[in-house]
């Protein structure tokens, strides 16, 4: 159903069980994951605040937790018997069962002594692997409260008018957009990739919203605050990456190799909305809350999507993170590569610019990569690689299988140069962002 159908359909006078089903839940989601909260001497996001309290709950049976989660995701492939279904599903099920291994040698202290230096096996596993199994589940019982009750559907309607002009997507990718953003790129990847096979986008729109929007959800940007130490400036972090990701997007559709790929379609629906745009937006979102599960289905639907995911991504974190990590410590890769995106930092005088270079140029094995190298550096470095971990969106050891194994016509040659560009453009923009959110904090 279009969204004027939606809204046409809704137009009734709406009961106040509707308007609060739309209201309640999305407040409490706004609530959860963007006002921070005081509690103790830590002032964080309440998601953050819950779990910290359920590490410390679990005390050392967290790593065995984290353990489970990634044997789980080895097996997962084999039981479901899609391993072999491509050459890439054969490559991830080989680095899965690595990352068992992995996991196995952190917690049992067995391996080469090189792998067990701190920042290896056990920075991986520590401040990276336990964090995201805790935080993917428990995020996903509140995600719901965003995604299911109608606030993306109000929002997708309102900003409409501007994606056709600013990203050259049709108005109907303006949901896709923010459910990518708040919700699973994998989702997102999903619902793009039906709507392409269904001929309502063409190739190059299909191919913007996979590689533009498609970037990790704000649960996996809250682990990439917590190893940066940003939690602090939360809302600084989240909006100023959000708005740099969006404005790359906008510049790399104008520039090849997206702006050649073909833009015609077989379903040319128009996208007009009828009547007042924030009566429809009103009504649009009210109409999916009124079709909306109950709350205990619709968090157990998230819940089940959460662990999935989860033991989906933790094993290949695991092993490619790992491999990401030898890489950039004893071999000249990622620093060779580092010096392509060096004058995009160097302009703006940042004493870390070729830290930052480099650790930038590792996004592209593991989105996390950046985050894990830059853990150290001062605030603006910090920052700046925080931003590039999600505004980057593509990366070897989830996003670019997920987009592959989809319909959309990218080959690797072309992802990794929308990539180079993305995060050229996002270092352009990200180091003076670090600056501005250094100077509204007070640092």
């Amino acid at each position: 159903m279009t969204i004027p159908q939606q809204a046409a359909q809704s137009r009734r006078r709406p009961s106040l069980m509707t308007v609060l089903k739309l209201f309640i839940p999305s407040a409490l989601g706004i609530l959860i994951f963007f006002v921070p909260v005081t509690i103790g001497e830590r002032t964080t996001i309440l998601l953050d605040h819950m779990v910290t309290g359920a590490r410390t709950l679990m005390g050392d049976f967290s790593g065995f937790y984290a353990l489970a989660l990634i044997v789980a995701g080895a097996v997962y492939p084999l039981a479901k018997g899609y391993w072999n279904r491509s050459l890439t599903e054969r490559i991830f099920t080989l680095l899965k069962l690595a990352g068992v291994a992995a996991a196995l040698m952190a917690m049992t202290g067995w391996g080469p002594g090189f792998l067990h230096e701190p920042d290896m096996l056990p920075f991986l596993f520590e401040r990276l692997v336990i964090p995201v199994g805790l935080i993917v589940p428990i995020g996903a019982v509140f995600l719901a409260l965003l995604i299911s009750y109608g606030l993306l559907e109000l929002i997708g309607v309102l900003v409409q008018p501007v994606m056709r002009p600013i990203w050259r997507t049709p108005g109907r990718s303006a949901i896709d957009a923010v459910a990518s953003f708040v919700g699973s790129y994998s989702i997102g990847l999903l619902i793009t990739n039906r709507v392409y096979q269904a001929g309502q986008y063409s190739a190059r729109e299909a191919a913007i919203i996979a590689t533009g929007f498609s970037t990790v959800s704000a649960t996996f940007m809250i682990i990439v605050a917590r190893t940066l130490d940003l939690m602090s400036v939360w809302n600084l972090y989240f909006w100023l990456t959000l708005l740099i990701t969006f404005i790359v997007t906008a510049i790399t559709v104008r520039l090849p190799p997206l702006r050649g790929m073909d833009n015609s379609k077989s379903d040319g629906e128009p996208e007009s909305i009828p009547g007042k745009r924030l009566s429809t937006a009103w009504h649009t979102g009210l109409a999916v809350a009124e079709k909306a599960p109950s709350l205990p289905r619709s968090v157990s639907i998230n819940v089940r999507e959460g662990l999935v995911m989860a033991i989906s991504i933790l094993p290949s974190i695991m092993s490619v993170g790992l491999l990401g990590l030898l890489l950039a410590k004893y071999t000249p890769l990622f620093e060779w590569l580092g010096w392509l995106f060096y004058p995009f930092v160097a302009i703006w005088g940042l004493d870390d610019a070729a830290a930052l270079s480099q650790a930038a140029a590792s996004g592209l094995a593991e989105m996390f990569l950046p985050a894990l190298l830059m853990a150290e550096a001062d605030f603006v470095a910090r920052f700046a690689a925080g931003v590039v971990s999600v505004s980057g969106v593509l990366f070897f050891s989830a996003s670019i299988p997920c987009i592959l194994s989809t319909s959309i016509p990218l080959s690797v040659g072309r992802i990794v140069v929308i990539w180079f560009i993305r995060v050229a453009l996002s270092l352009l923009l990200a180091v003076p962002a670090g600056y501005l959110a250094l100077a509204v904090s007070g640092g």
